[in-house]
């Protein structure tokens, strides 16, 4: 059989939910069954949602009460695009009230119209020949009204300080004073000249923007000038633009998914839709390589197990490839060791700030982020690194070591 199967959070009164489960699985497919003839109820079976497991959590109140529902969507009743899915499980039902998507799991035949990340994980580390560490990751700082130059310094500077990638500001858009392919030109010859440098290569993310209809062929133009990964605003886009964008092989880049406008949809705890969901699976089954969102310790900070979950999402066995989980907003140095705790060897390192903020540049921050690194994988405590190491210790100075 192959179906979606939906899990919700749902609240109400008390020993309602059995009933309240069993209008959603009705209204979502068929409609109604008991008044339906018997030869109709034949025809109609196999599209009739089922209500899988129905538990009711206890709460101080008699008068409110939670549950968690699971409910099972016949692939017959939608095309196998997430538009679709979503519009079935979800669509009027989100408008009803305290309901949360929790998760979806796809089983049967309907697997086969996800491929996931075109690169993933193993993918993106073959590219750089990077096997043993995270990456490392920064961002253009003050770039809004600036011109090719300024951004080729701070390209150039992050990528002598040691940095893996390198990613626009999401809200950087095709402007007069920086175009679009001029970025990729521009960056192709800067990071191609420090390669020769160093022997290091770093790769740039260049922000994917426009109409949706434009997208396509923009993003073709892109490889052909030597674009070496895309970003993406994909929650202001849609989920089947990012698939459409992985799935076209003229296009054939690595894409990294950035959270913006997400929170308008995943930030209550009693409606829209779970982050691990959201910024986890979905963005892994609709093809990111990367996937952007808050950290649990910086600037606009995730609570916690919701930013775990998401790594877990991203990087847990599944029939698609692993996608890179971008814990991000408010990183420094100091904060290495949590970072590689919580999200492990493969994940990135994201740092905007903490690299342009150090008092030696961007080429010092980068150099202090990758001593830490080098210090937490040979479990050498920070500060006995930079003792060795004077970016570090700078660094160090600055935002201090997370305890």
């Amino acid at each position: 059989m192959s179906e979606v199967i939906a899990t919700y959070s749902i609240y109400g009164k008390p020993k309602t939910f059995d009933k309240k489960a069993e209008d959603i699985a009705l209204g979502l497919t068929i409609g109604s069954w008991t008044n339906l003839p018997i030869i109709e109820q034949d025809q109609l079976k196999k599209h009739k949602g089922r209500v899988i497991s129905v538990e009711e959590i206890k709460t101080d109140s008699e008068e409110n009460a939670k549950a968690t529902i699971k409910i099972a969507y016949p692939s017959a009743n939608f095309t196998p695009d997430l538009p679709a899915i979503l519009t079935t499980v979800f669509g009027k039902l989100s408008l009803d009230g305290k309901v949360r998507l929790v998760d979806l799991e796809l089983e049967g035949d309907i697997t086969k119209y996800f491929k996931g990340p075109r690169f993933g994980i193993h993918g993106i580390r073959e590219k750089l020949n990077i096997f043993d560490r995270p990456l490392l990751m920064s961002i253009f700082k003050g770039v809004i009204g600036r011109d090719i130059p300024f951004l080729e310094k701070q390209l150039r500077n992050q990528a002598l300080g040691g940095v893996d990638l390198v990613k626009d500001d999401e809200i950087l858009f095709d402007l007069e004073s920086a175009p679009f392919e001029k970025r990729i030109e521009m960056g192709r010859r800067v990071l191609d000249d420090v390669f020769q440098e160093t022997g290091n290569r770093t790769l740039y993310a260049v922000n994917l923007t426009g109409r949706t209809l434009e997208l396509r062929d923009k993003a073709r133009k892109a490889r052909e000038l030597g674009a070496d990964l895309l970003l993406f605003n994909v929650f202001t886009y849609g989920l089947d633009a990012l698939q459409q964008l992985r799935e076209d092989d003229e296009i054939g880049l690595p894409l990294m998914a950035h959270p913006a406008y997400s929170g308008a949809i995943t930030q209550s705890k009693e409606y829209g839709v779970s982050h691990s969901l959201l910024l986890g699976k979905l963005l892994r089954l609709a093809g990111a390589d990367f996937s952007l969102f808050p950290s649990p310790y910086g600037s606009v900070a995730l609570e916690k197990n919701a930013a775990l979950s998401i790594g877990k999402a991203l990087t847990e066995e599944s029939f698609v490839k692993t996608t890179f989980p971008v814990p991000s907003a408010g990183i420094h140095p100091g904060l290495v060791p949590l970072l590689y705790q919580d999200f492990g060897l493969d994940s990135v390192i994201n740092a905007g700030g903490g690299i342009h903020g150090h008092p030696e540049g961007a080429i010092g921050g980068g150099k202090a982020f990758r001593q830490a690194i080098q210090a937490v994988l040979q479990n050498q405590s920070l500060e006995d690194a930079a003792s060795q190491f004077s970016e570090l210790r700078t660094a160090l100075e600055l935002w201090g070591a997370a305890k």
